[in-house]
Parts: C-alpha cells; sequence; structure tokens
C-alpha cells in the first residue's frame, strides 16, 4: 500500500493544513489536502458542498477506510475564525512557524492539530497492523463548524442516513484541555437557544414624551428580569443554565428622536432539566411578568405593552454515558499522559451537538488556552503525545468492542 509521506507525521500534517487559508466558509485547499493524504491509505472519499438560503456553500469531506462496522468516526472542521489584525500576530497567521518548539497559526489548536493527529495516529496503525481488522474507520470533517453549522455536518449526517450508512461511535477533536493534555474529556454539552425580544413603541419628539411611547425603558426592565431570575442551580452532571443578553440594538441615530421600537438578542445555555420547550416557556413567563410590571405603572397604557419574541437555536443538551468509547479514550489519555482527565460538559458547544443524535460522542483534542486568540499556537510535543492517544485508543476501541 503506497502512502503520503507524511501521512504518519503529525507535525508535517498540521503545518500543510494551517497553510491552507480555510477562514469560514472557504475551504482553501485543506479538504483536498486531506484526501491526498487519506486515499493513499485505503480511504474512500467523498467530497460533497451542501447549500441552503441565506447561508454560504460550505464544502465537507466524509472518508472511510474499511466496510465492515463498527464504524469508529473521527469529527472534526478545518474551517477557522478570521485572525483578526494580522499585524498583531509575532508569526504569520497561516505560516505554522515552529519556534522554540511551539507552532505558530489560526488553527492550530481548534482543530487542525488534532486532525493532523488522527491522520497520523491512522496511519500508524495501519502501517503496524497492515490494516484495521474488526472494522472501520471514518473520519468527517466540515468547513462550516465556525460558521452558521447548517451546511456542514448535519447535512453530512443525513447523507450518510440516506446511504444507509452509520457511525457506530464518534470522538470530535474539539480542543477540550484547559490547560495541559488530559486535563478533560467532554462527555456531553449543555442546549444552545437563541432569542430575540422586540419591543415596539412610537417615535416622536424627545421633547414631547407624551406624544411618544418610548420602547427602550420597557425593554431595559424585561431584560432586567430576564438576566437577574436564576434558571436553577445546576446538575450533578451540568453547571447552572444560564440567559447572557449579547445584542441591544436601536433602528436610530438621532439623539434627539424617540425611536419606534428597541431589540435584544440573548442566548441560553441550558443543563438537563429542561428542553427546549421547557426554555421558550419559561423566557415567555418572564416577559409576561416585567410586562405585567410595566402595566402597573401609571405611566405606562396597556395599548403600548407591545412586543415579540422568537426563538432560534440547533443545539439540545446530551450527556454520553459510560462504555466502550469513553472507558478506552480515558485509559489512552492516562497511559500516554499519566493523568486521570475529568469527565466535564462546561464550554460551548460543538458538531457534538449533532452526531449525539446518531451514536455515542465524547470530545478530546489539544489545550484550548489560545483558541480564537492572537498568535494561536501549539506546543510540538502536545500533537506527538495527541497522536500516541489517539493511536492507542484506537486499537483499544477496537480491541474493546470484539471482547
Amino acid at each position: 500500500m503506497t502512502k503520503s509521506p507524511v501521512a504518519t507525521d503529525p507535525v508535517e500534517i498540521a503545518r500543510a493544513l494551517i497553510r491552507c487559508e480555510s477562514v469560514t466558509p472557504d475551504e482553501g485547499g485543506a479538504l483536498k489536502f486531506l484526501q491526498r493524504v487519506l486515499e493513499p491509505l485505503g480511504f474512500e472519499c467523498h467530497r460533497m458542498t451542501f447549500s441552503a438560503k441565506g447561508t454560504p456553500d460550505v464544502e465537507n469531506l466524509y472518508a472511510r477506510l474499511g466496510s465492515r462496522g463498527p464504524n469508529l468516526c473521527f469529527a472534526g472542521h478545518t474551517d477557522v475564525v478570521p485572525v483578526g489584525d494580522a499585524t498583531a500576530w509575532t508569526s504569520p497567521p497561516f505560516g505554522a512557524e515552529i519556534r522554540d518548539g511551539v507552532m505558530y497559526g489560526r488553527g492550530s489548536a481548534d482543530m487542525k492539530g488534532a486532525i493532523a493527529c488522527f491522520v497520523a495516529a491512522v496511519a500508524r496503525n495501519v502501517e503496524r497492523t497492515g490494516g484495521l481488522p474488526g472494522g472501520s474507520i471514518s473520519l468527517l470533517i466540515t468547513g462550516d463548524e465556525e460558521g452558521p453549522s447548517i451546511n456542514g455536518t448535519a447535512k453530512v449526517l443525513d447523507w450518510l442516513k440516506a446511504r444507509g450508512e452509520s457511525l457506530d461511535a464518534c470522538l470530535v477533536g474539539e480542543p477540550s484541555n484547559p490547560h495541559a493534555l488530559g486535563d478533560e474529556i467532554k462527555i456531553g454539552r449543555r442546549g444552545s437557544l437563541n432569542g430575540e425580544l422586540v419591543v415596539h413603541g412610537k417615535q416622536g419628539h424627545a421633547a414631547y414624551p407624551r406624544l411618544a411611547d418610548n420602547p427602550v425603558p420597557k425593554l431595559a426592565r424585561m431584560l432586567d428580569r430576564l438576566s437577574s431570575q436564576p434558571m436553577d442551580r445546576g446538575t450533578a452532571d451540568f453547571q447552572p443554565s444560564n440567559l447572557e443578553v449579547t445584542v441591544i440594538s436601536v433602528p436610530n441615530t438621532a439623539t434627539n428622536v424617540i425611536p419606534a421600537a428597541a431589540r435584544a438578542n440573548f442566548n441560553i445555555r441550558y443543563n438537563d432539566l429542561w428542553n427546549r420547550a421547557k426554555v421558550e416557556a419559561w423566557v415567555r413567563l418572564q416577559c409576561a411578568a416585567a410586562a405585567q410590571g410595566l402595566a402597573a405603572d401609571p405611566a405606562v397604557t396597556k395599548d403600548t405593552l407591545c412586543y415579540d419574541l422568537s426563538f432560534s437555536g440547533t443545539g439540545s443538551v446530551f450527556l454520553t454515558e459510560p462504555g466502550p468509547l469513553l472507558e478506552t479514550l480515558g485509559a489512552a489519555v492516562r497511559a500516554e499522559t499519566g493523568r486521570t482527565p475529568k469527565l466535564t460538559t462546561g464550554g460551548g458547544t460543538s458538531d457534538a451537538r449533532f452526531i449525539k443524535d446518531h451514536c455515542s460522542v465524547v470530545e478530546f483534542g489539544l489545550v484550548n488556552a489560545t483558541i480564537h486568540q492572537v498568535d494561536e499556537r501549539v506546543p510540538v510535543a502536545d500533537l506527538e503525545v495527541l497522536t500516541r492517544i489517539y493511536e492507542r485508543f484506537i486499537a483499544g476501541y477496537f480491541a474493546s468492542v470484539r471482547t
């Protein structure tokens, strides 16, 4: 079997991926490079582009080695966030320079480095064993994780289902460790829901407030209630749910004009005490209570209490229970780092929110201390350690499902 000369070297794979300027939604050559590395290893590669109205087209890659079950999948993304102020970087953002044992570049930690480590781990397993007996390995790589997350992983999973192809377990290579490799394995995520509140009023001159109806103070009082009312105290597996106001806007540029409307956007992260319907009901209840308080104000008449509330979001809460996937990964981390990783559910969201509806899923990757920052970076030594963790994990997983 002919393999790429860099297939077993995570450092060279990572450098090549970082040098692809794949800022969401641009592919930047990253998926093309991965296909070039994977096909000589025996992977069957599928490149697919998905579209949706109002969102950019996104290229994705699904590659599978083997045809038997179980199918162990590695999921990740080659798209990255913008570099920000490029002049603030001490190395070119897409240069993948190595200085003092550290590789600098956008995507080095989030998460091209982890993709490189998994590819190298698979290549080493193939080189050592001559194949992967006992199942299949697949990679589901999207270019839409840092973007709207509409034309990426979710649609690839639908494509797989339509083909009659399934995943049995999945490792997402998101940077899961706060300080050092081996700190944490993510076994779940809180749900995520976006809301928009629009309070309507009547436009008028600021000098004649009785002839107008200012929606801004009403919005402020409603947001104060939403922000100050605790949702819960957390659970055994999840931190407390929280609502955070993220945007307040008024379509008005004149300081002497009372606006006709004021709007706010907020995001809610909710634990396993909630589902989307319960969260929406709670928000509506808080808004109604705030509106009742406003109605009791003599300065506010009932016919001016007009507001709209809408919701959007794609992430529901999930928790992965103990099993071969989690146990094998934990053992691999301990063996290579000497640390016993904490099993956590904190942080933001990831494409695991889509995958959890198809199979068991956990997250483990590099250290997340510099992700999305200027001078995002990863120690070169961590790339080798993570590759060994993944290599041990792959072998251990197939051994565990055979027994």
